[in-house]
């Protein structure tokens, strides 16, 4: 009877000995899960590499035909295109995480630093209202990344239009991507690229503050650059041309902020 007395207690202490291991197990699992849920995914700024350099890719305009005006003029731009295939896909175009066009290596057109427009022909025709307007274009690889050796800037005057328009010796800077709304797996890596025009940015020099959902980050190195860490929904992102001790530099387009949205 003394026997089977201390089977029991024995059995029953370690039941409940495994009983109250798994329920520490359990807690700390919890504690895990819920530490997990806490932690916020971090916005990075990182460099991108890797991208065929096109250093004898060319792009100039060969002729730009006003027509009659209106409210709004129809331009017929006539693009002339070197050393670089409109159409074609760039290589490493689906291979680097980036949003690519299926309809390969284009030209972006950006009037008076608003969104650009892709176009994929060299010749193509655009409404404008009368007014001076200040023309960056350049080519663009099928990635939506700035070839940035192979471009124009230049005032287009349409109608009578007595101010003779921006000064383009001036330092101006750009906005160019991330554009529009990105679902699945482009949400994942975006592209940020911007064109400078009659400046260098440095450590020591002039820079370009970021400010993503209200993170910033100083570039100091003009090239492609990635996001990641974004949530899902809208991301405001803010570029300005600062010169070497923080000041904005005076320009139309050095003050930026444009939303995106990722679903």
């Amino acid at each position: 009877m003394k026997k089977v007395i201390i089977s029991i207690i024995a059995l029953s202490f370690t039941f409940y000995s495994c009983k109250s291991d798994k329920s520490t197990e359990d807690k700390n699992e919890d504690n895990q899960v819920e530490q997990e849920e806490v932690v916020e995914a971090k916005i990075t700024l990182s460099k991108f590499e890797g991208s065929p350099k096109f250093e004898d890719a060319k792009i100039s305009i060969s002729s730009m035909n006003i027509g009659e005006l209106d409210s709004v003029a129809s331009v017929d731009f006539d693009f002339k295109v070197e050393n670089y295939e409109l159409g074609a896909q760039t290589p490493t175009a689906g291979e680097n995480g980036l949003a690519n066009s299926g309809k390969g290596q284009h030209i972006h057109f950006i009037l008076n630093n608003m969104p650009y427009s892709a176009h994929y022909e060299s010749s193509f025709s655009k409404d404008m209202p009368e007014g001076n307007h200040v023309l960056l274009a350049f080519l663009s690889r099928s990635y939506h990344e700035s070839v940035k050796n192979a471009f124009l800037v230049q005032n287009v005057n349409v109608g009578n239009v007595e101010d003779e328009g921006a000064d383009l010796t001036a330092p101006h800077m750009f906005y160019s991507r991330p554009k529009g709304t990105y679902t699945g797996k482009d949400t994942e890596k975006l592209l940020l690229d911007f064109f400078l025009v009659n400046t260098e940015i440095s450590e020591n020099g002039n820079k370009v503050k970021a400010t993503i959902n209200g993170e910033e980050f100083m570039i100091t190195e003009w090239a492609p650059y990635v996001i990641e860490g974004l949530g899902k929904g809208e991301v405001e992102i803010r570029l300005q041309l600062q010169d070497a001790d923080g000041n904005m530099i005076e320009g139309p387009f050095n003050d930026v902020t444009r939303t995106v949205t990722l679903k």
